[in-house]
């Protein structure tokens, strides 16, 4: 069956012992989609993943990844995806060619001395290649881990807080080769719990508990949870914000530079608050951001709401 969806998933529910991880899940990613999953901890993100990819059974539910179906052709999946873990993996007593040829002959690849070439030509790890893996540094072992993820030409990939523990720097540059991916074809499901990566996904998936709570472009997430936010600037912010905290109607309250951002339901709660704090300070209404959101669902999913 030809279809545009790479992952395609309905009613998906897995339990370990008494604790149910994933709870009525249903997902579409179209190819050739970036799509962030984000989700505080224990969300169902990385289970989910694992789901997808066919290392782990759904206790109920099923559907398709990259048209396979996820229970019965769980090896045929893992052979077109993809999968980079939160834990890097890789031999430290091995170089990063050796490491490279290591997985290009479990995926019984023809050619491997060239694909193992061109891969490390395509992620600068070139001039790396006779280097030992435990001598490289975070994004340096991040590169290698996206060049054995692409090795063998996947169509999906799944990467689980990839760029957890790197700098900024390499976090940009490991986006910008995942974003030239993307535009050649391949689809990406990619967890996070940076907003700014987030922001570069064009379609992001929250969970919680297990379930999808919301889902959509990054301004139609934020969109959906009806926040109310106004920005002050001014002296003395920072012992603001403290008080801030601790008034009624006042969800969340952030310090930005010089800025200070204030969030919540409540237009009238947070007028009121406003006014007791506005002399010296410059305040004005303004778009909510994605943290916004994401703290907002944070709470709320938190407190059962």
């Amino acid at each position: 069956m030809v279809t545009d969806l790479a992952i395609d998933v309905h009613d998906l529910s897995k339990s370990f012992g008494a604790r149910k991880v994933i709870d009525g899940l249903t997902l579409q990613v179209p190819k050739g989609e970036i799509c962030g999953f984000l989700g505080g901890n224990g969300s169902g993100k990385t289970t989910t993943i694992r789901l997808l990819c066919g290392l782990l059974k759904p206790d109920g539910g099923g559907g398709t990844c990259l048209g396979f179906d996820v229970i019965r052709e769980a090896v045929q999946i893992r052979q077109q995806i993809g999968y980079m873990t939160q834990r890097f993996s890789f031999y430290g007593d091995l170089t990063v060619a050796e490491n490279l040829e290591f997985v290009a002959r479990l995926y019984q690849m023809p050619q491997r001395d060239r694909a193992v070439r061109d891969v490390m030509q395509r992620m600068e790890l070139a001039d790396r290649a006779t280097q030992l893996t435990s001598q490289l540094s975070g994004g340096w072992k991040q590169r290698l881990a996206l060049a054995a993820c692409v090795l063998h030409a996947p169509q999906l990939l799944l990467l689980d807080e990839p760029t957890s523990g790197v700098d900024a720097k390499a976090r940009r540059e490991f986006w910008d080769m995942i974003t030239t991916m993307a535009a050649g074809g391949m689809t990406v499901l990619v967890s996070t719990h940076y907003m700014d990566e987030a922001e570069r996904c064009r379609r992001i998936v929250y969970l919680s508990g297990g379930r999808l709570i919301v889902q959509g472009t990054a301004d139609e997430v934020v969109r959906q949870t009806r926040l109310i936010t106004f920005e002050a600037t001014g002296p003395d912010i920072d012992r603001v914000a403290v008080a801030l905290r601790r008034e009624p109607g006042v969800e969340s309250v952030a310090v930005f530079g010089r800025a200070l951002h204030v969030a919540g339901m409540e237009r009238a709660a947070l007028e009121r608050v406003i006014e007791r704090y506005r002399g010296g300070l410059s305040w004005h209404e303004v778009e909510p951001r994605l943290d916004d959101a994401f703290i907002h669902l944070l709470r709320e999913q938190g407190s059962g709401g």
